[in-house]
């Protein structure tokens, strides 16, 4: 576990210095667009903070190939490189998206011939557990085309959930977090060496995710792009098909008695963890939501609009904060609801326990005006929208505090200019 940690640490460590830097060569290099119709942002925001995500990957990589216990990752498999090798091309046109702009078609192509790339070099399913029946094997194209669909959806779910600050890479730290406390348990708790990649890869993404958060929480000094976002989406993809689609059968008898019992006794996680539906269950969601929507209305699936979720959370009146708070919360009790019941699937009080968060999740979904106050003794410790004291002592009688104050809808901008001044006045500072 140190060296997982460390490797983490070392990851958060080098994404957030070079954050900084990056943001100062956006700017320079002008990697700032112009404000579109779907953006929730109000001035321009630079972007390319995927450079600052990669450097982090590549920092963690090297510094786990020194460590005793992660050494054998390196030398008895090739996934790491076959990671680095198909992150680097992702990474890659992403940037030049990000910089110039690339056609939604020549980016599909990319994220294809970088999972092959992956394929080529060994990191593809090779079987599918199946209920009641075993480990079904795959024959090699088989395995290819399966391998290329997870990445291309997994990083697609990814980008299209990356519409406000920090809402991506919190959500994929958490799925991260709840992916390697899975993989943890199957390489520790039962001795699969197997499982020893998809745990390091779990480890760097959720570095690479929390050295960024810092820079793009709300608001936000600087954007991932799409070259932080298809990038940390490859890397989650690889995490899954690493500890899905290569462990080996035979050693799932070690702890459950047989092959088909081993499998059985374990799809609460592998058949979500096969098509991560459960670790991003939410951009997933969002991604079948907005292809249907705008198949529907006769446009391009990759053509960009506003009906996505977290459009959806703004305009019903929640805050950006809470917008974001609230996709955290459900992509949270998805995954670790998840792998807590692949560890006791028969426990009852596991499912009561998710259902009463369902329910809480449901309640913050029908309440978006409602302000939680903090009790007296503890307001030094929270923000001064959550304090009694200083909200009644800042706002008039009759007036809503600006830290309660709603966002303003695209296209509304000019009506709400004069009242809204003191704020874009604030926020101008943070990308100066």
């Amino acid at each position: 576990m140190r060296e997982y940690l460390l490797t983490l640490c070392v990851t958060a460590a080098v994404t957030y210095l070079l954050t900084g830097p990056v943001r100062k060569f956006a700017i320079a290099a002008g990697a700032m667009p112009e404000i579109r119709a779907r953006d929730v942002h109000r001035e321009p925001t630079p972007r390319l903070g995927g450079i600052a995500m990669f450097g982090g990957l590549c920092a963690g990589l090297l510094v786990a190939a020194h460590l005793a216990n992660l050494k054998p990752v390196f030398e008895l498999s090739n996934e790491p490189r076959a990671l680095l090798s198909g992150a680097g091309l992702i990474w890659l046109l992403g940037v030049l998206d990000d910089k110039w702009g690339v056609d939604a078609l020549v980016k599909l192509g990319g994220q294809m011939i970088a999972a092959g790339v992956m394929v080529l070099q060994g990191l593809t399913i090779l079987w599918i557990p199946v209920p009641g029946v075993g480990n079904v094997s795959l024959t090699p194209m088989q395995g290819t085309l399966l391998t290329v669909a997870l990445v291309v959806i997994t990083i697609n779910a990814v980008n299209f959930v990356d519409g406000l600050d920090g809402l991506a890479s919190g959500m994929v730290c958490i799925a991260a977090a709840a992916f390697f406390v899975y993989a943890y348990r199957l390489w520790y708790g039962h001795n699969l060496e197997a499982a020893a990649p998809a745990a390091l890869f779990a480890a760097v993404l959720m570095g690479m995710c929390l050295g960024f958060l810092p820079h793009n929480m709300h608001p936000a000094r600087i954007f991932m792009g799409d070259s932080g976002s298809m990038l940390i989406g490859l890397v989650l993809a690889a995490g899954a098909i690493s500890l899905t689609g290569q462990l080996d059968p035979d050693a799932l008898k070690l702890f459950e008695g047989s092959e088909r019992a081993a499998v059985q006794a374990t799809v609460p996680v592998y058949i979500p963890l096969l098509l991560p539906l459960t670790v991003i269950a939410v951009p997933v969601a969002d991604l079948l939501l907005a292809i249907v929507r705008r198949t529907w209305k006769g446009q391009s699936p990759f053509a960009a609009d506003r009906g996505h979720l977290h459009h959806r959370l703004l305009e019903i009146g929640h805050s950006h904060s809470r917008a974001v708070l609230i996709m955290y919360f459900w992509s949270a009790l998805i995954a670790f609801g998840t792998v807590a019941y692949s560890v006791q699937s028969a426990s009852v009080w596991i499912l009561l326990v998710i259902t009463a968060l369902s329910a809480v999740g449901l309640g913050l979904l029908l309440m978006p005006r409602f302000t939680p106050r903090a009790p007296r003794w503890a307001e030094r410790f929270v923000p001064p929208r959550y304090r009694r004291r200083a909200v009644s002592a800042a706002a008039p009688e009759g007036t809503v505090p600006e830290e309660e104050r709603e966002p303003v809808p695209a296209g509304l901008h000019g009506a709400t200019a004069v009242g809204d001044r003191s704020r874009f006045t604030r926020t101008s500072t943070h990308h100066g």
